[in-house]
């Protein structure tokens, strides 16, 4: 099947709905009555999840919050007849994934997308694997992919015997991964790839980068054939921008200072790091500390405020890696604006925005996710 071909119902503007652009012209705050209103009128109907990263004017109407693929379960085993997720189009495309066939998911917000997800386009992923193929490589390769990735990027791992993971299943995955194969090829971010890869005790070496807009990836087919892992030129835009010297700067600031952070930062930071973890981990590392304790968490920022503000009482100070402030602008798209339009066009009995994944690549990209359940 030709992968690249991921059809997504998702209509801007359905017929008769309201202007999204009067939506947009009223200031933030006045969304507040009207979307509490549409929440209580929906009912039962209309489940709303809120990503972690999601700003708090939004979150806080959340039914659940969590990580993507938490939020996309806990929706899916309800009886909700809407899904409206707050977060990104990879997280909407999971959502629907798992979803049941009387459920539609609606993102508030098209243009919400992920950097890192964009990183890998299915064109390039299957000239990759073409590639290997040529090289005689690809039987002994299993392709994994990190939930950040989009539906037919999941597909195509389901199609070839792969699966997919989260930041905190990687390592089993990989465990999972080299129990059938001699190579894996980590999609779409390197970082976690290696994070992962030397702590399992994989030499640097043995994990090459494929870059996708370089001929064969960048690589001899020396260097693919002798590689243990080969991890996808592709990186969160967020976690990218901590440094070492973030993390020196802060322990020189503030001694005795712990320092966490998520597997998506560079692998120098999260050497110098006292711990790294999911989302979820990072939370349970924070609530678990006895009173006084203080980290500088290397995560998004709307995170690391909702946690300050979240166990200032218990007396733990918390503060971000880097005081420049490290904001997913692609999940803050989701707007108390946004919000609103979607719910108020449901009570209408219209469906903006939907998000489905078509039934050919939800196939193989729910095969992915399913295994995925299995090593976990």
């Amino acid at each position: 099947m030709n992968l690249a071909i991921d059809e997504l119902t998702a209509a801007p503007e359905a017929e008769g709905s309201c202007s999204l652009e009067h939506y947009l012209a009223m200031p933030d705050h006045s969304m507040d009555g009207r979307i509490a209103e549409a929440r209580a009128k929906l009912g039962a109907t209309t489940i709303l999840l809120g990503h972690h990263y999601q700003r708090d004017e939004v979150v806080r109407f959340a039914d659940y919050t969590g990580d993507s693929y938490k939020l996309s379960k806990i929706a899916a085993g309800t009886d909700a007849r809407y899904i409206v997720f707050c977060g990104v189009h990879f997280m909407a495309e999971s959502a629907d994934i798992l979803a049941k066939a009387s459920q539609q998911v609606i993102l508030p917000d098209l243009n919400a997308g992920c950097s890192m997800a964009d990183m890998a386009e299915i064109s390039q992923v299957e000239e990759c694997w073409d590639t290997l193929a040529r090289a005689g490589l690809d039987g002994e390769t299993i392709p994994l992919t990190y939930i950040n990735s989009t539906a037919a990027i999941k597909a195509f791992c389901g199609e070839r015997g792969g699966l997919v993971c989260t930041s905190s299943n990687t390592g089993a995955a990989f465990r999972w991964a080299f129990a059938r194969g001699k190579r894996i090829l980590f999609l779409p971010d390197q970082h976690l790839g290696r994070n992962t890869g030397y702590a399992m005790g994989i030499p640097l070496e043995e994990m090459q980068v494929w870059d996708p807009w370089a001929i064969q990836g960048g690589q001899s087919k020396e260097k693919l054939a002798a590689s243990r892992v080969l991890l996808w030129k592709g990186h969160c835009s967020v976690h990218q921008r901590f440094l070492p010297s973030h993390v020196d700067q802060v322990r020189a600031k503030y001694p005795g200072i712990r320092v966490i952070v998520h597997p998506e930062c560079r692998f120098e930071v999260c050497q110098k790091a006292d711990a790294l973890g999911s989302t979820e981990r990072l939370i349970a590392l924070v609530q678990q500390a006895p009173a006084g304790a203080m980290f500088a968490i290397g995560t998004e920022i709307h995170l690391v405020n909702r946690l300050a503000k979240r166990f200032a009482a218990e007396g733990k100070r918390i503060i971000t890696l880097d005081d420049t402030g490290c904001l997913c602008t692609t999940m803050y798209r989701i707007s108390p604006q946004h919000l609103a339009w979607a719910l108020e066009n449901l009570i209408e009995g219209r469906v903006v925005n939907r998000i489905a994944v078509s039934a050919e690549v939800k196939h193989w990209a729910r095969v992915a996710l399913d295994r995925m359940l299995e090593v976990a």
